[in-house]
């Protein structure tokens, strides 16, 4: 069955024709993933899926009877509310039940009444039904699992933070129950810990669920089909986003392949018609013309332009990059790093991570040199050529345009300075604009820029894929693939992550637990030292030893294989810098048998 219905939808803003007849069927317990470039639509369909948009032409229908609830906007509650006043409105219909029974036993102590009797026990069978004895521990576990305190709790909602809000918020929608989610974004502001919980929560969930998301690890875990909105229509997947990534790029390869055929016939039949009209045989030439016309079915796809830039780097003769003695930090009698040592080796590509406000960026600003703290010390190797991407990017004069920037920076003329951006696919009219006007994702891409300018060997960065949508994260991670010296980061990406880190270091309470190895390893080593490991282990222990035996070998697998995809990429750009190398020196005999 059904439970969205989207038939023909048509929006225009203006001239602008957005959504150019969108048809698909969401069905009761489908997890979709709903993906687009900014600006492609994808939001508009989103609004307009939960009633909150109007469009121009087509029919959208929800099944009767399903409760829909939206994360996007944050509601509007009274000042005087507090987070467990806001967290108690998602019980709205339990407390409702529940106030209209205890009117019922008021009634019934004073006198006995059968149909009094019965609506009571209708009420306490629905009461039941719908949780409203363990709304409690039902509070208590959406709470835990969304780290909303008792001390948050107890707070007025109006005066959280954005996140804080969101968090609030998400909880409430989940205490609800409804039969269909829409998710706009929901892994946003939320910590590792906490996608995790979010997505066990989802795995159980019965309803449906429409999410627009830009976390690639969470789209994997949840989804089992993909829609995404791409000039105006829809292009379907059946399957998670790893799948969809596969798929696509299999789709724009065939379609680029029956364009160029299709072209190819054009062309071939337009020098006929030429021939003919040359030779006064009109009619035969207009009717090829008509066949020509009739032909021009496939449209040209819009290919991701290759990435031509590469890092300038520096080699770096020792193995050891920093050192970090005895560090820590305190921010108003709070230690968030508490006698810190360790050592950064050639090679290594670290991922810190931790919870929220942890202190993971004040231990970048101290291995930068942008902050001092109380004890310890950091060293960084003589040899070590570092740049930094904050997770804010600013720059001196955002009243320049793009091109002047680097121009700026860089001391280029104007043509290599638009010959090098355009290397990094920065084009035409874009160069043009303002730094004060560029996006969040503009701006990294930017900065990546200008530090892939410098002789570096070591890259830090700061939640580099942060806000960024799907297509932007993708950007980056190509242009960091092809940087070959050592990489320190800190994300909440768990995609990115593992993606690029071989060591993860886990800030928790002013400590740091070094693991030296990929992040799914970090992941399952977690698991299987978990208190909670050992409090639900089921009673059969061979089984159970069995299975997790099986889930080591297999991740031990996926370890070996990712390394041997690592060892071939690494190849494979090696060969790359060696056939380039050739070129340059084709007419030097002795520098090509080096080489060879």
């Amino acid at each position: 069955m059904a439970d969205i219905v989207c038939q023909n939808v048509h929006k225009y803003y203006g001239e602008n024709h957005i959504l150019k007849g969108i048809s698909f069927e969401i069905y009761e317990g489908e997890r979709v993933g709903l993906l687009g470039k900014n600006g492609a639509g994808k939001t508009t369909l989103f609004k307009i899926l939960s009633g909150r948009e109007p469009f121009d032409e087509g029919q959208v229908s929800v099944a009767k009877g399903k409760q829909m609830e939206v994360l996007d906007q944050i509601p509007d509650f009274p000042r005087h509310y507090t987070v467990r006043d806001v967290l108690n409105t998602g019980f709205e219909n339990l407390l409702s039940i529940q106030r209209q029974m205890k009117e019922l036993e008021e009634m019934l102590a004073l006198q006995h009444d059968d149909g009094l009797l019965k609506r009571y026990g209708e009420l306490a069978t629905l009461f039941e039904a719908k949780g409203g004895y363990v709304m409690e521990a039902e509070l208590a576990r959406v709470c835990e699992g969304l780290l909303i305190d008792l001390r948050m709790q107890n707070e007025l909602f109006c005066n959280l933070s954005c996140g804080e809000q969101t968090r609030v918020n998400f909880a409430r929608i989940i205490l609800k129950n409804p039969d269909i989610l829409l998710l706009d974004e929901p892994t946003n502001h939320l910590d590792i810990k906490s996608c995790e919980w979010l997505e066990e929560y989802l795995g159980t969930f019965k309803g449906t669920v429409v999410v627009i998301s830009h976390d690639r690890y969470f789209l994997d875990k949840i989804v089992t089909r993909i829609i995404e909105i791409e000039q105006g229509k829809a292009f379907f997947y059946a399957g998670n986003y790893s799948y969809y990534v596969s798929e696509k790029e299999k789709r724009l390869r065939q379609q680029l392949e029956m364009y160029e055929q299709e072209q190819r016939e054009i062309k071939r039949l337009e020098e006929a018609a030429k021939r003919l009209h040359d030779q006064s045989f009109h009619t035969r030439a207009f009717s090829m013309e008509k066949r020509i016309e009739r032909m021009r079915k496939t449209e040209k796809p819009v290919m991701e332009r290759e990435l031509k830039a590469t890092f300038r780097e520096v080699d770096f003769g020792g193995k050891e990059f920093v050192k970090i003695r005895n560090v820590s930090k305190s921010f108003g009698g709070h230690e968030v790093l508490k006698d810190i040592s360790l050592l950064v080796r050639k090679g290594d590509r670290v991922g810190l991570l931790g919870p929220n406000g942890c202190g993971k960026t004040t231990l970048l600003n101290i291995i930068t040199g942008n902050l001092h703290p109380d004890e310890g010390e950091v060293i960084i190797g003589n040899s070590v050529r570092y740049a930094f991407l904050p997770q804010i990017v600013r720059f001196d004069r955002p009243e320049l345009t793009m091109l002047d920037t680097v121009r700026f920076e860089m001391e280029w003329s104007e043509d290599t300075a638009r010959n090098r951006l355009a290397a990094f696919n920065f084009t035409g009219e874009e160069v043009f604009k303002r730094v004060s006007s560029l996006s969040g994702g503009e701006r990294s891409r930017l900065k990546l820029f200008l530090l892939m300018q410098q002789e570096i060997n070591f890259l830090i960065l700061d939640e580099p894929t942060n806000h960024l949508d799907v297509y932007s994260r993708e950007w980056i991670e190509r242009t960091l693939e092809s940087f070959g010296g050592t990489l320190l980061f800190v994300s909440h990406d768990r995609y990115f992550i593992s993606k690029f880190a071989t060591r993860i270091w886990d800030l928790n309470n002013g400590k740091i637990t070094d693991h030296n190895g990929t992040y799914d390893e970090y992941v399952l080593w977690k698991q299987m030292n978990s208190p909670q490991t050992e409090t639900t282990k089921p009673k059969n222990g061979k089984r159970a030893e069995h299975d997790t035996k099986r889930r080591v070998n297999t991740k031990e697998a996926e370890r070996k294989l990712k390394a041997i995809e690592r060892e071939i990429a690494a190849n494979e750009l090696e060969i790359k810098r060696i056939d380039a190398q050739m070129e340059e020196e084709a007419s030097n005999y002795e520098r090509l048998q080096e080489l060879n």
